[in-house]
């Protein structure tokens, strides 16, 4: 096995021990509603209001938010793991079957414990990767809501619900 398959295993499983939210990114191309799902999620700015995605240069949805403009980041919460599922894997129609919106021109799931609707401020390149900066346009979230983690290749959940926030002094 050349070196640079056995670095790229052993930097997989070591970013894998990054505990991550799930999210399916979706976007429309001219007819249809295309999605995935991502962990490569990152709020990026507070002014402007903006997010990050980063998205596998060879997968359509690269190609289909560079052409739309357009995104919307669907966060996934405790028990969508058959949700994140149906959108990891390549088939025909990921949205069968799926409850779904159309919010601000993109497709928005129903089951999402948040998402945020973003117009494509940027779009730079990262390797294998695009990093597409998204303007915040529309967002909304549910209160007591419990993320679905990914963690060392896997699903996980929080085992006791978040404590409250606590102010951080910054001088």
């Amino acid at each position: 096995m050349p070196a640079s398959l056995d670095l790229t295993a052993a930097f997989r499983a070591t970013m894998g021990r990054l505990a991550t939210g799930v999210s399916v990114i979706t976007t429309r191309n001219e007819s249809d509603p295309i999605g995935m799902t991502a962990s490569a999620v990152a709020s990026l700015s507070m002014d402007p209001l903006q997010l990050i995605v980063c998205i596998g240069n060879h997968l359509y949805t690269c190609e289909a938010i560079t052409n739309s403009g357009r995104f919307a980041v669907n966060i996934l919460g405790e028990g969508s793991e058959e949700l994140a599922m149906n959108f990891a894997v390549s088939k025909p129609d990921k949205f069968a079957g799926v409850d779904f919106h159309v919010e601000h021109g993109v497709p928005v799931l129903r089951d999402a414990i948040a998402y945020v609707v973003c117009d494509v401020a940027a779009a730079l390149p990262g390797g294998d990767h695009t990093i597409f900066v998204g303007d915040a346009r529309h967002f909304e979230h549910r209160e007591q809501a419990r993320p679905l983690l990914y963690f060392a290749g896997g699903f996980r959940s929080m085992r006791r619900a978040p404590s409250a926030a606590v102010p951080v002094r910054t001088s």
